[in-house]
């Protein structure tokens, strides 16, 4: 397979006495670079720098194939133009794909340039948002190039993070030792682990609204319900179009036959997420028309009440305005007890009506 040399006293990035192995991701940095590594048969050999590591693996390191012994792995978050085309000078990246890794906002996707392969996966995590503390779906990307001897990583977003896959990995040098296309598989694994979480979660938030819905007390949970129509929206747009590169994956001649068994793996647990994911809408739209009808019953109920109340009051309003007109002549207006019989008429009346409502369910 072709290689491309690391050029003669380059150096990468600034990394050199930077933080790298476990726990990296939490430490300050002043670079892109989250962790590196060299893997010769499946075990770590730590090195100063990103070219210290590169030069390690390509210098002579050839078997009798011509494949490298071992591979390197880089770890990038949010790289900027600058730092990302360094690198792939030296790994000879695409530059449509280092655009693609740089901008992010892609869809999950798989494509080859040369004997480098360029994958794309949505991330989603479940975080506390807004003064409520109500929770919602958030997405970032993962961009994995991967060639014959060298996996370059880059992570957009704050969840996602790769730094307990690479130590997974490192107590597996069995697995290590197959090269980049392990790393790929791992990450995979760790992405849709990813989905099936926020899935269960989002499935919680199904019942909690549905249970609240159906519920006698009467709540609004219309803003709740459209939020998770969103989440879920999200949720689609990340597990839907990751099927395809995952299955293309499964057929690649780099990648050796046990990885491909974890990746047809993977791609199972991704169809249960994402046949769990589609059926979301399906529970929602019931549940949406379910409250609109409810709410629609409420108000209708509040306004035969408003009527009810309407009607009574209209009988006191009546009698007073025909006895409060301005006329020389009225029946029984000097009567001595003419005063006490309207009051008890009004009262009769009013109770009369009150009664009549409240039989037939109006107040």
């Amino acid at each position: 397979m072709a290689m491309t040399r690391v050029r003669p006293g380059r150096v990468l990035f600034k990394t050199r006495g930077r933080p790298h192995g476990a726990g990296a991701e939490d430490r300050p940095r002043d670079s892109a670079v989250i962790d590196w590594a060299a893997y010769i048969d499946g075990h770590r050999a730590s090195t100063g720098t990103v070219d210290d590591a590169v030069r390690l693996i390509r210098d002579g390191r050839l078997t009798s194939d011509g494949d490298s012994a071992g591979f390197v792995w880089v770890g990038l978050h949010e790289p900027s133009s600058t730092e990302l085309s360094e690198l792939a000078e030296v790994f000879g990246l695409h530059p449509l794909a280092v655009e693609d890794a740089i901008h992010a906002h892609q869809r999950p996707k798989l494509e080859r340039y040369d004997d480098v392969h360029f994958v794309v996966m949505k991330t989603v995590g479940y975080v506390a948002r807004g003064a409520d503390g109500a929770e919602v779906v958030e997405t970032g990307e993962i961009m994995i190039f991967c060639g014959p001897d060298f996996v370059v990583t880059v992570r957009h977003g704050e969840h996602g993070e790769l730094g307990s896959v690479r130590e997974q990995l490192e107590q597996d040098p069995a697995r290590l030792a197959k090269g980049p296309a392990a790393v790929l598989h791992a990450v995979a694994d760790r992405v849709v682990d990813g989905y099936v979480c926020v899935a269960d979660a989002v499935q919680e938030d199904i019942d909690e609204v549905e249970e609240a819905v159906f519920s006698p007390e009467r709540t609004d949970e219309s803003r709740r319900i459209y939020r998770l129509k969103r989440e879920v929206i999200q949720l689609k747009r990340a597990v839907g179009p990751l099927a395809g590169p995952l299955r293309n994956l499964s057929g690649r001649r780099f990648v050796p036959a046990e990885i491909r068994e974890y990746l047809r793996d993977v791609e199972d647990h991704l169809t249960r997420v994402r046949e769990q994911v589609e059926s979301y809408d399906e529970l929602l739209n019931p549940i949406l028309q379910a409250h609109m009808t409810q709410v629609t019953v409420a108000d209708n109920q509040d306004m035969r009440k408003i009527s009810a109340w309407g009607a009574i009051f209209m009988v006191p309003t009546a009698i007073a305005g025909v006895y409060g007109m301005n006329f020389d002549f009225i029946p029984s207006a000097g009567w001595h007890y003419g005063y006490h019989l309207t009051i008890g008429v009004i009262g009769l009346a009013c109770l009369a009506l009150y009664r009549g409502f409240r039989r037939h369910g109006w107040l």
